[in-house]
């Protein structure tokens, strides 16, 4: 694929709200795993990025289980509904133990259409710190006051459970899963991804900031109040939060390999 034909193709799988065609969604969110797995946010083939595909009935798209990250391409991403059930045909399994999370979120958070939940080194520091996300970076203070905590009650998410991680969840944008990991939603792929490319990027630099054994400078609260109301300005993109960063990696991809789009 030419540059340029790879640069309409990405800006056009963008839409100001969830995809229009499951086509289109497929091809964003198998690009959402090539990133994951380009950055090194993924635990070998565990983990899930899951979007909610359009119509009545909250099917959404997640991995084959079994195959790395960069294996996942926009035809092998498996169709379930909500109580994990295959729709059509696929030639892999769901997890379905690990894909609890996002069809409790699925199910309850109206406009999360789009979940992303890894299991990074930095991720899983942070969410071992009673502290938790520390307001000591710019990509940190795009989170204050809509990031959420959901203590450990184990390594399988319980009906019961389901219901406390959706309340702590509420109307955040992100969620820290202490002892496990993060979460991230959004309306679009591209939203969520940014929102997870931010607080990735936000616990590195924590981690990084704690390892030299010096006091971190910590960002007064209504600095960082003020920080989010720019960083959330500055990202929005006339509405599109996201699309520019998301096109712009997905050049990166087609540059690399386009075999996602397949």
């Amino acid at each position: 694929m030419s540059t340029s034909a790879a640069r309409l193709a990405a800006e056009a799988a963008i839409p100001n709200e969830p995809a229009p065609s499951e086509a289109e969604l497929r091809v964003q969110l198998a690009a959402a795993y090539r990133l994951v797995e380009h950055f090194g946010w993924n635990e070998s083939i565990y983990g899930h990025l899951t979007a909610r595909v359009p119509g009545p009935e909250r099917h959404f798209l997640i991995n084959p289980y079994g195959l790395r990250y960069g294996e996942v391409r926009a035809s092998n991403l498996v169709k379930i509904t909500l109580a994990g059930e295959i729709v059509g045909h696929s030639d892999w399994p769901v997890n379905v133990a690990g894909y609890a999370i996002h069809g409790a979120i699925h199910a309850s958070a109206a406009e999360a259409h789009c979940v992303m939940h890894t299991h990074s080194p930095a991720g899983m520091a942070v969410a071992a710190l009673e502290c938790g996300l520390l307001p000591i970076s710019m990509d940190a203070t795009l989170f204050h006051g809509t990031l959420g905590y959901h203590d450990y009650e184990g390594a399988l998410v319980s009906e019961d459970e389901k219901a406390r991680l959706v309340a702590d969840l509420s109307d955040n944008r992100a969620l820290i899963l202490r002892n496990h990991g993060l979460v991230t939603v959004g309306r679009t792929v591209a939203e969520a991804f940014l929102y997870l490319h931010r607080l990735e990027t936000a616990c590195r630099t924590q981690v990084d900031a704690l390892a030299m054994n010096s006091a971190p400078a910590l960002v007064p609260d209504e600095i960082a109040a003020k920080s989010a109301r720019e960083v959330d300005d500055f990202c929005r993109h006339e509405s599109d939060i996201g699309a520019l960063e998301f096109a712009a990696y997905m050049r990166m991809l087609d540059e690399m390999d386009a075999g996602y789009r397949e």
